[in-house]
């Protein structure tokens, strides 16, 4: 069986634009994904264990003042650890980093994202202590909305400056790389979140490079 953790924030723990609430486990994709890759498999002795590690608020490696301990950096190694051995780890990270209290550029976030990917290459939880493979996803653009105006403030236009930097530090780092705002939307209901559409359809472009590398 293959193990893969999915590491991100609100949008991988799986928050509902409309309730503030929790989509179920059925709609979150990480969930969609462990249905997708076992499609032929029992229930009983599945192919793919798929693990979810999402946290509201999550950066990439910054401190957060204001919401507390939410450094995704810090964070990593005692998870990793906990639930190794690990084939793959999905990295979607870099949404709270667009908060303008970190007054950040797009070149810092992505490579603040990058800092999370060498730390699992170095970790040694993989199989026979070897590096768990990684697949880095560039989290799709904001889009105006009046609910989070307060926290992201107009972060729209540097969101869309990620998917370059992703992509170079991506293959910098030998690791596979998925703009995720090619294949998904973020709702306009915050202007942060995935609508049940979104999950599905980022779990489906997951499919098949997790296919592709494990």
């Amino acid at each position: 069986m293959k193990t893969i953790l999915c590491y991100g924030d609100s949008n991988t723990w799986g928050y509902n634009p409309h309730t503030g609430g929790r989509y179920d486990h059925k709609t979150r994709w990480p969930m969609v994904l462990k249905t997708l890759l076992n499609g032929g498999s029992s229930e009983d002795d599945p192919a793919w264990w798929v693990i979810e590690e999402g946290q509201n608020g999550r950066t990439s490696c910054r401190d957060d003042p204001v919401e507390g301990d939410r450094n995704g950096l810090r964070q990593l190694i005692p998870i990793l650890e906990s639930h190794k051995p690990l084939d793959l780890v999905v990295v979607m990270l870099g949404t709270n980093d667009l908060k303008p209290r970190f007054s950040p550029l797009p070149y810092d976030i992505a490579r603040g994202v990058q800092r999370v990917v060498t730390a699992i290459q170095d970790s040694r939880t993989g199989p026979d202590e070897s590096s768990p493979e990684v697949l880095m996803v560039c989290p799709p653009p904001t889009v105006d909305a009046p609910a989070f105006k307060q926290i992201f403030g107009n972060s729209i236009e540097l969101s869309k400056k990620l998917p370059p930097f992703y992509r170079q530090l991506a293959k910098e780092s030998g690791v596979l790389f998925l703009d995720a705002g090619t294949v998904i939307q973020t709702s306009k209901a915050d202007g942060i979140h995935l609508e049940p559409e979104g999950h599905r359809k980022l779990a489906e472009a997951v499919v098949d490079l997790v296919k592709s590398i494990v």
